[in-house]
Protein backbone atom coordinates (compact mmCIF):
# COMPACT_ATOMS: atom_id res chain seq x y z
CA UNK A 1 0.00 0.00 0.00
CA UNK A 2 2.89 2.37 0.79
CA UNK A 3 4.36 1.93 -2.68
CA UNK A 4 0.98 2.33 -4.35
CA UNK A 5 0.22 5.54 -2.46
CA UNK A 6 3.63 6.96 -3.27
CA UNK A 7 3.21 6.04 -6.93
CA UNK A 8 -0.21 7.69 -7.12
CA UNK A 9 1.22 10.88 -5.63
CA UNK A 10 4.08 10.86 -8.14
CA UNK A 11 1.70 10.38 -11.07
CA UNK A 12 -0.53 13.23 -9.89
CA UNK A 13 2.51 15.45 -9.41
CA UNK A 14 3.82 14.67 -12.90
CA UNK A 15 0.40 15.40 -14.46
CA UNK A 16 -0.41 18.56 -12.50
CA UNK A 17 2.99 20.30 -12.54
CA UNK A 18 3.29 20.97 -16.30
CA UNK A 19 -0.28 22.26 -16.48
CA UNK A 20 0.20 24.53 -13.47
CA UNK A 21 3.58 25.71 -14.79
CA UNK A 22 2.07 26.81 -18.12
CA UNK A 23 -0.59 28.77 -16.22
CA UNK A 24 2.15 30.24 -14.01
CA UNK A 25 3.87 31.68 -17.08
CA UNK A 26 0.84 33.91 -17.56
CA UNK A 27 1.72 35.71 -14.32
CA UNK A 28 4.84 37.26 -15.92
CA UNK A 29 3.35 40.79 -16.26
CA UNK A 30 2.38 40.89 -12.56
CA UNK A 31 4.44 42.21 -9.66
CA UNK A 32 6.92 39.79 -8.00
CA UNK A 33 4.84 39.48 -4.82
CA UNK A 34 1.64 38.82 -6.77
CA UNK A 35 3.39 36.24 -8.93
CA UNK A 36 4.66 34.49 -5.84
CA UNK A 37 1.23 34.35 -4.19
CA UNK A 38 -0.24 32.72 -7.28
CA UNK A 39 2.58 30.31 -8.08
CA UNK A 40 2.95 29.16 -4.46
CA UNK A 41 -0.54 27.64 -4.70
CA UNK A 42 1.18 24.70 -6.39
CA UNK A 43 2.88 23.92 -3.07
CA UNK A 44 -0.46 24.07 -1.25
CA UNK A 45 -1.85 21.66 -3.82
CA UNK A 46 1.03 19.21 -3.28
CA UNK A 47 0.61 19.36 0.51
CA UNK A 48 -3.09 18.60 0.10
CA UNK A 49 -2.27 15.59 -2.07
CA UNK A 50 0.30 14.40 0.47
CA UNK A 51 -2.41 14.43 3.13
CA UNK A 52 -5.06 12.86 0.92
CA UNK A 53 -2.98 10.22 -0.83
CA UNK A 54 0.01 9.54 1.43
CA UNK A 55 -1.45 10.35 4.85
CA UNK A 56 1.25 12.89 5.70
CA UNK A 57 -0.01 15.62 8.03
CA UNK A 58 1.88 18.35 9.85
CA UNK A 59 1.73 20.53 12.94
CA UNK A 60 3.60 23.77 13.59
CA UNK A 61 5.15 24.80 16.90
CA UNK A 62 6.13 28.41 17.54
CA UNK A 63 3.61 29.84 15.09
CA UNK A 64 3.75 33.04 17.15
CA UNK A 65 7.34 33.45 15.94
CA UNK A 66 6.34 33.89 12.32
CA UNK A 67 8.00 37.06 11.05
CA UNK A 68 5.93 40.17 10.45
CA UNK A 69 8.62 41.82 8.33
CA UNK A 70 11.24 40.62 5.82
CA UNK A 71 13.89 38.45 7.43
CA UNK A 72 16.32 35.63 6.70
CA UNK A 73 14.86 32.17 7.33
CA UNK A 74 17.44 29.46 8.03
CA UNK A 75 15.86 26.02 7.85
CA UNK A 76 16.98 22.43 8.32
CA UNK A 77 16.94 20.58 5.00
CA UNK A 78 16.02 16.87 5.14
CA UNK A 79 13.32 16.36 2.56
CA UNK A 80 11.35 17.88 -0.28
CA UNK A 81 8.51 18.39 2.20
CA UNK A 82 9.88 21.58 3.78
CA UNK A 83 10.23 23.20 0.35
CA UNK A 84 6.44 22.90 0.12
CA UNK A 85 5.53 23.62 3.74
CA UNK A 86 7.58 26.81 4.02
CA UNK A 87 5.50 28.33 1.22
CA UNK A 88 2.27 27.54 3.05
CA UNK A 89 3.37 28.54 6.55
CA UNK A 90 5.65 31.55 6.04
CA UNK A 91 5.03 34.96 4.42
CA UNK A 92 6.10 35.53 0.78
CA UNK A 93 9.63 34.28 0.31
CA UNK A 94 12.41 33.75 -2.18
CA UNK A 95 14.90 30.92 -2.03
CA UNK A 96 18.60 30.62 -2.55
CA UNK A 97 18.98 27.64 -4.85
CA UNK A 98 21.28 26.12 -7.44
CA UNK A 99 20.63 27.64 -10.84
CA UNK A 100 20.37 24.23 -12.53
CA UNK A 101 16.87 23.88 -11.04
CA UNK A 102 15.68 26.63 -13.38
CA UNK A 103 16.59 24.47 -16.36
CA UNK A 104 14.02 21.77 -15.49
CA UNK A 105 11.21 21.94 -18.07
CA UNK A 106 7.95 23.40 -16.77
CA UNK A 107 8.88 23.27 -13.05
CA UNK A 108 12.00 25.38 -13.50
CA UNK A 109 10.23 27.91 -15.71
CA UNK A 110 7.61 28.57 -13.05
CA UNK A 111 10.27 28.58 -10.33
CA UNK A 112 12.13 31.34 -12.19
CA UNK A 113 9.07 33.59 -11.89
CA UNK A 114 9.20 33.44 -8.07
CA UNK A 115 12.32 35.69 -8.02
CA UNK A 116 14.78 33.11 -6.63
CA UNK A 117 18.44 33.81 -5.99
CA UNK A 118 19.81 31.19 -8.37
CA UNK A 119 23.52 30.73 -7.76
CA UNK A 120 26.30 28.78 -9.44
CA UNK A 121 27.57 26.65 -6.59
CA UNK A 122 31.03 26.17 -8.07
CA UNK A 123 31.60 29.95 -8.12
CA UNK A 124 32.18 30.42 -4.42
CA UNK A 125 33.06 34.11 -4.21
CA UNK A 126 30.77 35.06 -7.09
CA UNK A 127 27.88 33.15 -5.53
CA UNK A 128 28.42 34.95 -2.22
CA UNK A 129 28.46 38.37 -3.91
CA UNK A 130 25.27 37.46 -5.75
CA UNK A 131 23.61 36.30 -2.53
CA UNK A 132 24.45 39.53 -0.71
CA UNK A 133 23.41 41.78 -3.60
CA UNK A 134 20.21 40.02 -4.64
CA UNK A 135 19.32 39.11 -1.08
CA UNK A 136 19.31 42.78 -0.12
CA UNK A 137 17.15 43.56 -3.17
CA UNK A 138 14.63 40.82 -2.34
CA UNK A 139 14.38 41.90 1.29
CA UNK A 140 13.74 45.44 0.05
CA UNK A 141 10.90 44.11 -2.13
CA UNK A 142 9.17 42.67 0.95
CA UNK A 143 10.28 39.04 0.67
CA UNK A 144 11.78 36.80 3.30
CA UNK A 145 14.92 35.05 2.07
CA UNK A 146 14.94 31.29 2.74
CA UNK A 147 18.29 29.55 2.95
CA UNK A 148 19.14 25.96 3.83
CA UNK A 149 22.45 26.56 5.64
CA UNK A 150 23.66 22.99 5.20
CA UNK A 151 23.39 23.53 1.46
CA UNK A 152 21.82 20.18 0.64
CA UNK A 153 19.39 17.65 2.08
CA UNK A 154 20.85 15.84 5.08
CA UNK A 155 19.51 12.38 6.06
CA UNK A 156 17.29 12.36 9.13
CA UNK A 157 19.35 12.12 12.31
CA UNK A 158 22.50 13.47 10.69
CA UNK A 159 24.11 16.89 10.71
CA UNK A 160 25.83 18.83 7.95
CA UNK A 161 28.20 21.78 8.01
CA UNK A 162 26.32 25.06 8.45
CA UNK A 163 27.53 27.49 5.80
CA UNK A 164 27.74 31.17 6.69
CA UNK A 165 26.05 32.81 3.68
CA UNK A 166 22.66 33.33 5.30
CA UNK A 167 24.21 34.79 8.44
CA UNK A 168 26.35 37.15 6.34
CA UNK A 169 23.26 38.37 4.51
CA UNK A 170 21.44 39.01 7.79
CA UNK A 171 24.46 40.80 9.27
CA UNK A 172 24.97 43.01 6.20
CA UNK A 173 21.29 43.99 6.01
CA UNK A 174 20.64 44.18 9.76
CA UNK A 175 17.53 41.99 9.51
CA UNK A 176 16.41 39.29 11.95
CA UNK A 177 17.04 35.58 11.44
CA UNK A 178 14.31 33.00 12.09
CA UNK A 179 15.59 29.41 12.61
CA UNK A 180 13.41 26.46 11.62
CA UNK A 181 13.69 22.81 12.66
CA UNK A 182 11.53 19.83 11.63
CA UNK A 183 11.51 16.05 11.39
CA UNK A 184 10.20 15.57 7.84
CA UNK A 185 13.07 13.27 6.92
CA UNK A 186 11.70 10.42 9.02
CA UNK A 187 8.59 10.18 6.80
CA UNK A 188 9.89 11.42 3.44
CA UNK A 189 13.61 10.90 3.30
CA UNK A 190 16.29 12.45 1.16
CA UNK A 191 15.69 11.51 -2.49
CA UNK A 192 13.24 8.84 -1.30
CA UNK A 193 10.37 7.55 -3.42
CA UNK A 194 8.37 6.19 -0.47
CA UNK A 195 6.36 8.61 1.63
CA UNK A 196 5.33 7.13 4.97
CA UNK A 197 2.09 8.25 6.62
CA UNK A 198 2.36 10.13 9.87
CA UNK A 199 2.74 13.54 11.49
CA UNK A 200 5.58 15.94 10.70
CA UNK A 201 6.40 18.58 13.29
CA UNK A 202 7.88 21.92 12.22
CA UNK A 203 9.25 24.16 14.96
CA UNK A 204 9.82 27.88 14.39
CA UNK A 205 12.33 29.47 16.73
CA UNK A 206 12.31 32.94 18.21
CA UNK A 207 13.77 35.56 15.93
CA UNK A 208 17.43 36.36 16.41
CA UNK A 209 18.14 40.07 16.29
CA UNK A 210 21.36 40.43 14.33
CA UNK A 211 22.32 44.05 14.91
CA UNK A 212 25.63 44.12 16.73
CA UNK A 213 26.34 40.44 15.99
CA UNK A 214 28.96 39.04 13.65
CA UNK A 215 27.95 36.44 11.07
CA UNK A 216 29.90 33.69 12.87
CA UNK A 217 27.92 34.25 16.08
CA UNK A 218 24.62 34.38 14.21
CA UNK A 219 25.45 31.12 12.44
CA UNK A 220 26.50 29.43 15.68
CA UNK A 221 23.27 30.46 17.43
CA UNK A 222 21.19 29.14 14.54
CA UNK A 223 23.02 25.84 14.42
CA UNK A 224 22.80 25.32 18.17
CA UNK A 225 19.08 26.07 18.27
CA UNK A 226 18.15 23.93 15.25
CA UNK A 227 20.17 20.88 16.28
CA UNK A 228 18.99 21.05 19.90
CA UNK A 229 15.37 21.55 18.83
CA UNK A 230 15.46 18.55 16.49
CA UNK A 231 16.32 16.37 19.49
CA UNK A 232 13.06 17.51 21.12
CA UNK A 233 10.93 16.51 18.12
CA UNK A 234 9.37 13.04 17.69
CA UNK A 235 11.75 10.45 16.33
Amino acid sequence: MLVIRSLIFLILQVVITPIFSVLALLTFPLSPLTRYRIISQWANMMLYLLRLVCGIHHVVRGIENLPKEPCVVLCKHQSAWETLALQKIFPPQVWVLKRELLWIPFFGWALALTSPIAIKRSDGKGAMRQLLKQGKERLGQGFCVVIFPEGTRIPFGQRGKYKIGGALLAESCGVPVVPVAHNAGRLWGRNAFSKHPGLITMSIGERIETKGLKAEEINARVETWIENEIQQLPH
